[in-house]
């Protein structure tokens, strides 16, 4: 891996461009090729090594001191691009804008100005399977990592849940409607009752510390030889930090009678410290540049809780945009928000390769 330092000139503008560039080509998870194209041109353009990998990420492997990594897919849905003046800032309008080619493209325009390693990953939005062929791959983890996604140009991601999911499978025998013999449907539905009456958490507990629950799919009736009742129900638990993925899973099966549930997805949660070398060279680069750092903890899920399985360094995630318009119709980004975001990830970034000028 290559341990090249030297930064190269980018503009404002450049990055600007880059971004909306990106925005403009739709990359929706499994589609993200052309925009991986995109990037790979403006690494070459400043005199970068670069390549997209066997599963499609970008990798511009450099000085290794901190890992700037963000994901190039972007959930489905077409939002007209469009730059906007509003007063003394421009809004980008665009799917993407926010989650999370904001922060890919502020990453890239600053690991080239400083010379340190850059990834673009694939899939985060279904499976991540970007990030975990990225671990899977390298020999070593980097020093630090900052995982790009929205979190405001001033606020510091720390900590996400975990995640995981599983489809549940039952199966009676078919009868007369008027029977008191409950069917598969209603053995799913029981199970699922259970499940989400124990994990109900407290009236003034933060969701973040709650075991969240949601079936997010579910397909039953008569099979078509008509001699039975089949029931498949996809579900999915957010995990706290305060538990692991192996408990709520037990707490889980634990309310099943009839049925059967077989668990795939197994993201754990993650929870970093906000004295790490990574979390105060942040909060020091937020306040350079005018702004109040703020912790900020997720309830849903990144490759962050992917990175922190596998790589024993500090890491925070950060980027700019309003996580509240992940995913919206109506996604938009603040150009002064991004510009200041790439400047705070460069202080970041020299802080962590020790040069402090």
């Amino acid at each position: 891996m290559s341990s090249a330092t030297t930064g190269s000139e980018v503009s404002l503008e450049d990055a600007r461009e880059l971004l909306v560039d990106l925005v403009s080509i739709p990359s929706p998870t499994r589609e993200e090729r052309k925009a991986a194209k995109r990037l790979v041109d403006f690494f070459e353009a400043h005199d970068r090594e670069v390549w997209i990998d066997a599963v499609g990420n970008v990798r511009a492997p450099a000085d290794d001191s901190v890992l700037l990594t963000s994901h190039i897919d972007t959930v489905p849905g077409e939002i007209p691009v469009e730059v906007e003046e509003t007063g003394d800032d421009e809004i980008l309008w665009g799917r993407g804008s926010v989650d999370a080619t904001g922060p890919l493209a502020a990453m890239a325009a600053a690991a080239v100005r400083t010379g340190v390693s850059f990834v673009g990953v694939v899939g985060e939005e279904v499976d991540s399977r970007g990030s975990r062929y990225l671990v899977d791959d390298r020999d070593t983890a980097p020093e630090a990592v900052v995982n790009g996604e929205p979190s405001g140009a001033d606020g510091i991601t720390l900590g996400y849940r975990g995640l995981i999911a599983g489809t549940y499978v039952a199966t009676s025998e078919s009868g007369h409607t008027s029977r008191p013999d409950p069917n598969a449907i209603q053995h799913a539905v029981r199970w699922w009752s259970g499940v989400e009456e124990h994990f109900e958490g407290g009236e003034y507990e933060p969701v973040f510390e709650q075991v969240t629950t949601k079936p997010v799919g579910i397909e039953g009736g008569v099979s078509e030889d008509g001699l039975s009742v089949e029931t498949t129900m996809d579900v999915q638990l957010r995990v706290p930090p305060a538990l692991d993925v192996e408990t709520v899973r037990e707490a889980a099966e634990a309310e099943l009678e009839v049925g059967t549930v077989t668990w795939k997805d197994k993201v754990p949660p993650v929870m970093m410290s906000p004295r790490t070398e990574v979390a105060r060279a942040f909060r020091v680069a937020i306040r350079e540049v005018g702004e109040e750092p703020r912790l900020v903890r997720k309830t849903g899920t990144s490759d962050m809780n992917i990175y922190a399985g596998a790589w024993d360094c500090p890491m925070v995630t950060y980027g700019p945009g309003n996580s509240d318009l992940d995913h919206a119709p109506d996604e938009r980004l603040s150009l002064a928000e991004f510009d200041q975001s790439v400047e705070v990830l460069e202080r970041v970034a020299r802080t962590l390769q020790g040069d402090d000028a």
